[in-house]
């Protein structure tokens, strides 16, 4: 069946119903062993062996129509953290109230406004934005700001859409840790990435100069220069440089600021995280020759 293989191999009786299978041919393909019942009246197609995101399909179409899912599932499914993946979080309209809980599932009683819901490899999901919020109730403030961060690396951060779950967000324990989060990682208006806050306090903590940010040199801004050992130091992040012609650009820009004395050194969230130190001593050295 194409519609079990989209959704990794599980369907729900809603669905089969919808596809016009009569009560009688489910109970059938039921008692054959040709669906197997996983949430009652969630079923996996000709076999047993349900892959992680067959549970995660399964668990959403559990609660019907308009649920999806979220919290700690969605940060996992986003790519953003490596966490525990059960129980299985989904928000659904319907909630906890009018219907049984499922074993497996921990059921978040929501209504999302569209702009809150996304679709990742198809399966319904809260956006990026709407994930951070949600995670931001339950977790602490260090593993909030990390996966907000990893989200920033996958190109999947949006500090406006942020902003915009956080107007709606009155009462919520999430707020307070969000809106540091957005002071902290810098807000739409200032115009600064996550990657360049995470620059300014790297050289900070480690006591070396502060450089000239976002500069012209022969007519190319830059992202930071220390101008008296003609210094550059380019910030590599997939939220600004994310695409084939900013990547091109950059590199066609490397050697003509070489021929004029420049060196160029370039910084990635990686570097931050994997080679603190060693960019440190790269950094103090380079400054160190005139």
């Amino acid at each position: 069946m194409q519609l079990a293989t989209q959704q990794h191999g599980v369907v729900s009786r809603f669905q089969l119903r919808t596809l016009g299978f009569e009560r009688k041919a489910i109970e059938a393909a039921l008692g054959e062993g040709r669906l197997s019942s996983i949430h009652g009246e969630v079923f996996a197609v000709g076999h047993t062996q349900i892959s992680q995101r067959g549970y995660w399909w399964a668990a959403v179409l559990a609660y019907g129509p308009g649920s999806v899912l979220s919290h700690h599932s969605a940060i996992v499914f986003w790519g953003l953290r490596r966490y525990r993946l059960r129980p299985i979080h989904v928000t659904s309209r319907c909630g906890r109230q009018g219907i049984r809980r499922r074993e497996g599932i921990w059921i978040h009683r929501c209504t999302l406004r569209p702009e809150e819901v996304s679709a990742h490899e198809g399966i319904p999901v809260t956006t990026v934005a709407r994930t951070l919020f949600d995670f931001a109730e339950v977790a602490p403030y260090e593993e909030v700001r990390r996966a907000a961060e990893a989200a920033d690396r996958r190109n999947l951060l949006r500090l406006r859409e942020l902003e915009s779950v956080c107007d709606l967000g009155r009462g919520r324990r999430a707020l307070r840790p969000v809106r540091r989060l957005l002071a902290e990682l810098g807000a739409p208006v200032e115009g600064r990435s996550p990657l360049e806050i995470r620059f300014v306090e790297f050289l900070r903590d480690r006591a070396i100069p502060a450089p000239v940010q976002n500069v012209h040199v022969l007519g190319h801004e830059v992202d930071a220069l220390w101008p008296a050992a003609k210094l550059v130091v380019e910030l590599d992040s997939w939220e600004h440089h994310g695409h084939r012609a900013a990547f091109e650009r950059d590199r066609a820009r490397d050697p003509k600021l070489l021929l004029a004395g420049y060196r160029t050194i370039r910084v990635t969230h990686r570097r931050l995280d994997d080679e603190p130190e060693e960019l440190a001593a790269e950094l103090r050295a380079l400054l160190a020759q005139p």
